[in-house]
């Protein structure tokens, strides 16, 4: 039902949105980084966000996740509602990278106070589990969710991409739930999961509207606080490499390409077209193809993650 809902809403508010971003000027103009030639309507991760929330609230999770943990879907909400708003204001009026990361750091306070936080490793020499300091804790979590949610911006550079990739992520992180007896972390990433699919029809090649930055840090902040809700009750090796594999592909460009620019004489946060995806457009595949390579690989990845999962405490 979750996945029903999310995927039937999102499948009707995305042309909805599409008209609205049309007719208020919400539109994504061409330039020498994008792939599009004309203008697109944009911010439709709109459409993803209510088919979310419509498989989410409809079912009862918010209300599981506050048995669970009072404090957490305040702390989705408002960490989610600080991303949203930046990325609409981006979508329309254009924010300095800066700025937009201030405002990720900002959105990650609300899981902090809220106990959504990475406080558990395993200990490689001796066994079991070490408590990390607060400090640490924090530090990592905010690292984590930051990389997360920018790492899905960065992938969202061709038709059905970002929202693709997403799809088969939550698809996997829900059986890894159910595997480890977390339905309510398993409902989100499903109705996560539907709410990109719904939409994903209308972003196909050549697609109709943008999810734009509202659509794509959604996700990334969403995926992020996921995985570290999911991580609580999985073993500590598991709970850092299933994530990190299911991932990959988004993770991996995030890594390289502050790098690659900083190898180039680049600022790290001055955008580009050398993104794998742009690379693999170079090497004279089709966008479809690009897509549809990237999302195998992900597919591949989140089985060995699933596989992973299997092992047993």
């Amino acid at each position: 039902m979750a996945f029903l809902l999310a995927a039937g809403m999102s499948l009707l508010a995305t042309p909805a949105w599409r008209w609205v971003a049309s007719r208020f000027g919400s539109v994504d103009v061409p330039n020498e980084r994008k792939i599009h030639d004309r203008p697109m309507p944009t911010s439709g991760g709109i459409a993803i966000i209510i088919g979310f929330l419509a498989g989410t609230v409809l079912t009862g999770v918010w209300s599981g996740l506050h048995a669970r943990a009072p404090y957490a879907p305040l702390a989705l909400l408002i960490g989610g509602g600080i991303i949203v708003i930046m990325g609409l204001l981006d979508d329309r009026y254009g924010i300095p990278a800066k700025i937009k990361l201030l405002l990720q750091l900002l959105a990650t306070l609300p899981l902090l106070f809220g106990g959504i936080t990475i406080g558990l490793v395993s200990n490689p020499i001796a066994g079991g589990l070490v408590f990390l300091p607060p400090w640490v804790t924090w530090m990592i979590t905010v690292i984590w969710v930051v990389a997360v949610t920018n790492a899905f911006n960065l992938i969202d550079g061709l038709d059905g991409l970002a929202a693709g990739v997403a799809a088969i992520a939550c698809g996997a992180l829900a059986l890894v739930a159910f595997m480890w007896h977390q339905p309510i972390v398993a409902l989100m990433c499903v109705a996560l999961a539907g709410g990109t699919l719904g939409y994903l029809p209308y972003n196909w090649h050549p697609a109709t509207i943008l999810m734009g930055d509202t659509g794509a840090y959604f996700l990334g902040y969403m995926i992020a606080a996921i995985t570290i809700m999911g991580a609580i009750k999985i073993p500590a090796a598991l709970a850092i490499f299933v994530p990190l594999l299911v991932l990959a592909v988004p993770l991996f460009d995030t890594v390289l390409s502050p790098v690659r620019r900083f190898l180039n004489g680049k600022p790290a946060f001055q955008a580009d077209r050398d993104h794998v995806h742009h690379r693999l457009l170079e090497l004279g595949f089709s966008v479809p193809r690009v897509v549809l390579l990237i999302y195998t690989v992900t597919a591949v990845c989140s089985g060995i993650a699933i596989w992973l999962s299997r092992i047993k405490r």
